[in-house]
């Protein structure tokens, strides 16, 4: 089959054939409709994070069922699917507990050494498989734990960014924080991610959605989709902004989705006491904060990995908020590309009107 396939790093993305494994066990063979950029496999191109090369990355896949491993329970040949990064056993305790983004044998998911690869090259030598799914390719061969059945009317591009983006914005609003109705949020960074915080603000019924960014066109983009006030934080200090718009108070709720430790200073410092800071972004690596204060204004910071749910359940119910049109997931969808278009793409995304990148034509 056609994939993309890292050979160095920093190399980009380059056309190759390349053989996939026939599904055993839990797996699920997909023929991928739809295949998200995120800027997670840019970085894995780009450094050696996970998964060195040689590598076929690409995480926010959409597809449908082609074969199915002989101990797959809960996917059948034919359904539409949609994957999520989130790799979990299912039967640990933290899994059981439902905190399956701290599974503690997430290997579960992948094929144990010494057994075929599920992806080779042409020269029979193993491919990494970025994050389990590896869908910059025409197929992927995917552990039914990370796949969630969708609406067979839900598009292919849309249920594509679900597993990613989606969730994990959503997610920081929905579950991690549990923001109720006519709560005040800030949200630092109006990227995908962030979009997707909004979207999640605005159906969890928040009154006042105080969106923060250095870009004029990607804060109109977050009135869009939602956001009450904009702050562009190159012309004003937002924490000033913040507290001037909540009347000194500050926010009980703020979300970095940036991740570098100047935005996760200024979520700290624009909560109110009690408030929380709710870290999303990875974009800093290891984030150093000092002077935090009066212990006693109970302000807290919270990390959070890939919205903090369960995808299996999380997942169906975006699906269903986007065909309700409750969620926006439309103009989140700026191009679409070919499979060999990959690096292309991500210059696409360079521009701060682009949110989201697809491929969705594999030939």
């Amino acid at each position: 089959m056609k994939a993309m396939v890292v050979r160095e790093l920093g190399g980009g993305w380059v056309p190759e054939e390349i053989t996939i494994a026939k599904p055993q066990g839990n797996e699920v063979l997909v023929d991928i409709k739809a295949s998200g950029l995120c800027g997670s496999d840019q970085m894995e191109m780009s450094n050696e994070v996970q998964f060195p090369p040689p590598s076929v990355l690409g995480h926010e896949i959409a597809g449908v069922v082609a074969e199915i491993g002989p101990n797959v329970t809960n996917i059948a040949v034919g359904d539409h699917v949609a994957a999520c990064l989130v790799q979990f056993c299912g039967k640990c305790e933290e899994c059981l507990s439902g905190e399956v983004g701290l599974c503690l044998n997430p290997s579960a998911t992948e094929r144990a050494g010494g057994e075929e690869p599920r992806l080779s090259d042409s020269d029979g030598k193993a491919l990494n498989q970025g994050m389990g799914l590896g869908g910059f390719a025409q197929q992927a061969l995917v552990h039914e734990n990370m796949l969630v059945a969708i609406p067979k009317e839900m598009p292919f591009p849309q249920a594509a960014v679900l597993g990613c983006g989606v969730v994990t914005g959503t997610g920081a609003i929905f579950n991690a924080a549990q923001v109720e109705q006519g709560a005040t949020v800030a949200i630092i960074g109006a990227g995908g991610v962030g979009l997707n915080a909004i979207s999640g603000a605005v159906i969890a019924g928040a009154a006042k959605i105080i969106v923060i960014d250095l870009n004029d066109d990607t804060l109109a983009t977050a009135k869009k989709f939602g956001a009450t006030h904009t702050i562009n934080s190159g012309e004003q200090d937002p924490v000033a902004a913040v507290k001037e718009l909540t009347d000194g108070r500050g926010v009980p709720y703020a979300f970095d989705i940036v991740g570098i430790t100047p935005t996760a200073r200024q979520g700290y410092d624009m909560l109110a006491k009690g408030g929380t800071l709710y870290q999303i972004g990875m974009g800093g690596g290891n984030l150093e904060l000092e002077n935090l204060g009066n212990i006693f204004e109970r302000k807290a910071i919270q990390g959070v990995f890939m919205g903090s749910g369960v995808p299996k359940r999380d997942i169906p119910v975006l699906a269903d908020l986007y065909l309700q049109g409750k969620l926006n997931l439309d103009d989140l969808v700026s191009a679409e590309i070919s499979l060999s278009e990959v690096n292309e793409g991500y210059e696409k995304l360079k521009d701060p009107q682009v949110n989201r990148v697809v491929i969705t034509s594999f030939e």
